[in-house]
């Protein structure tokens, strides 16, 4: 089984960056972990052009195989145990591979969207795209813990 968390920018701050390397270590048991980052666009670029310029370099990183799963605010909000049954499934659906993408500062592409199999929305909170990827992480390493009946979940 393999997640990728596809994202425009680099992480650059430590603690971030510490906090992504955990949640992958711990992840590794269960699944492995790819955190793919693609160009962000600069600030100077209207926000339509930066979405679809960092939209095709997302879609150029999906697999066609990969259950692709876009973290939209407008999409479907599930509890960590919910999650925990929904994994498994898009496991299957996928192949093995599934794919979270997530926007940069101006959102998501339309195009992302449509290629999406399913639309997850973490909060109605806005979190920045680098925090997003480390609440995901953490989001699946709960799940897979529920799912195997293991302590974590509280």
């Amino acid at each position: 089984m393999k997640i990728s968390v596809i994202s425009p920018g680099k992480v650059r701050e430590k603690w971030l960056r510490a906090g992504l390397d955990e949640y992958v270590k711990r992840l590794k048991r269960y699944s492995s972990v790819e955190l793919v980052e693609v160009a962000d666009s600069p600030d100077q670029l209207s926000p339509a052009v930066a979405r679809v310029r960092e939209g095709k370099a997302i879609l150029s990183r999906l697999k066609d195989r990969s259950y692709v799963i876009a973290l939209d605010q407008s999409g479907r909000k599930h509890s960590s145990e919910e999650l925990a049954l929904l994994l498994p499934k898009w496991f299957e659906l996928g192949g093995s591979e599934i794919s979270f993408v997530i926007g940069g500062a101006t959102g998501l592409d339309p195009a992302i969207l449509e290629r999406a199999d399913y639309s997850l929305s973490l909060s109605d909170m806005t979190f920045t795209h680098q925090m997003t990827r480390l609440i995901l992480l953490e989001q699946c390493y709960r799940a897979f813990r529920i799912a195997s009946n293991e302590p974590y979940h509280k």
